[in-house]
């Protein structure tokens, strides 16, 4: 890894570290703006081709599968093959997901096209966050290490927020609501890869790469604890948002008879604005201070939810999700700055994508549950379970957490 005493100056062409910074922030965003766009669209597929519900749970969860695998796989591969080269490969996976969602609309090609898309986030997710610090603390090696991590994590969930805002503007408002929003990305994201293509590197490539190897944890024993109770606590963070991903339409139709498709896209996006915005205006708090209302957050708004669809008021769904929203980003900010904080900086790469793995996760089971139980549970009952079961990961997680 490359310091700001002894990191070149950019190459020719290049642009410089803290131009740099903003355009991985912007194709980090894109990238996951992307990922959460067919949340409001899944109905209309559902629609056309009349399939149940846990379809759309089975191609969500191929985006969650590919994540997890790309994570396992290649989310640390940066640490020694570079950043850049990583996010630019990454974002041209994404291209090609959207270009699957054009070309095969059937229940395969969106299951095929979710799960290059969860690859390419997969590779993206640890590498874009690791290269965001270090590009910032060339950039501005006087400033708080914290800032870097706060504008990823932010950035994270923003990028989250806009895709359901733009895919219910798209499903309400577009002549071709399946097409638009998947030639829009396209553009968005061949754009970004060109730009990606002009960041300066922050990783010195070894002469001799290392033997290839799948993700670890390189971590001390004494720090083992914190770690996994920070993986557990991103787990169920990412859970919350997996639900309102997948099956916030369905959640809206069942529980309140609200089919809006915009709706589906604003309630979607209020959770990961929540997120954002709990991020931003705490950022003052402590670590534990911020786990700690995170973790209360995040508890009041899994209690608010399954009450709100068994007494169908819509006003308590949407304000549920916006306080479980909120606590999600303090809570997962609180495991990122954990994690971070216990690596060393050549393996950081690896540990944040140990971290992201666990998240992902997160979106995969208990979210499959939750959509299969549909099948012969009421959604009020299936949210009770999935609640019950929140609440147990939070209280297992937390007490690690916040002794590490």
């Amino acid at each position: 890894m490359l310091n700001s005493a002894t990191l070149p100056r950019p190459a020719l062409g290049r642009i410089s570290h803290g131009r740099g910074f903003w355009v991985i922030a912007a194709a980090y965003a894109a990238s996951l703006a992307f990922s959460t766009v067919p949340t409001p669209l899944y109905v209309l597929y559902q629609q056309r081709d009349g399939f149940p519900t846990y379809v759309v749970t089975i191609v969500f969860a191929a985006y969650a599968v590919g994540v997890m695998g790309s994570l396992y796989l290649a989310g640390h591969v940066s640490d020694w093959l570079g950043r850049r080269r990583v996010i630019l490969a990454a974002t041209l996976v994404q291209a090609l997901s959207a270009t699957l969602f054009l070309v095969w609309p059937d229940v395969p090609g969106l299951i095929l096209a979710r799960l290059v898309g969860g690859a390419g986030i997969g590779a993206l997710t640890a590498t874009a966050t690791a290269h965001l610090s270090e590009l910032r603390a060339v950039a501005r090696p006087r400033e708080d290490h914290g800032r870097a991590g706060l504008i990823a994590t932010v950035v994270n969930m923003g990028g989250l927020s806009l895709g359901p805002l733009f895919g219910g503007i798209f499903a309400s408002y577009s002549a071709e609501p399946l097409t638009t929003p998947f030639v829009f990305f396209l553009v968005l994201l061949l754009a970004s890869a060109i730009a990606v293509a002009l960041v300066p590197e922050t990783v010195e490539r070894a002469e001799e790469r290392p033997a290839y190897r799948p993700q670890r944890v390189s971590l001390p024993s004494s720090a083992r604890p914190a770690f996994f109770g920070a993986a557990i606590g991103a787990f169920a963070a990412f859970a919350i948002t997996g639900l309102f991903m997948a099956l916030t339409p369905t959640l809206l139709a069942q529980g309140m008879h609200e089919s809006s498709r915009m709706l589906a896209g604003l309630a979607s996006f209020s959770v990961f604005v929540a997120a954002a915005g709990a991020q931003v205006v705490f950022t003052g708090l402590a670590r534990r201070t911020q786990l700690r209302l995170g973790l209360a957050l995040m508890v009041t708004g899994l209690v608010a939810l399954p009450v709100a669809v068994t007494a169908s008021q819509l006003w308590l769904f949407l304000a549920g999700g916006i306080v479980a929203g909120a606590g999600v980003g303090l809570g997962f900010r609180a495991s990122v700055a954990t994690v971070a904080a216990l690596a060393e900086p050549p393996v950081r790469g690896e540990v944040l994508a140990a971290l992201f793995l666990a998240a992902y996760a997160g979106l995969v089971l208990p979210i499959l549950l939750v959509g299969i139980s549909l099948i012969w549970l009421p959604s009020a009952w299936a949210l009770i379970g999935f609640s019950v079961l929140e609440l147990g990961l939070l209280a297992w997680s937390a007490p690690k957490v916040l002794t590490g």
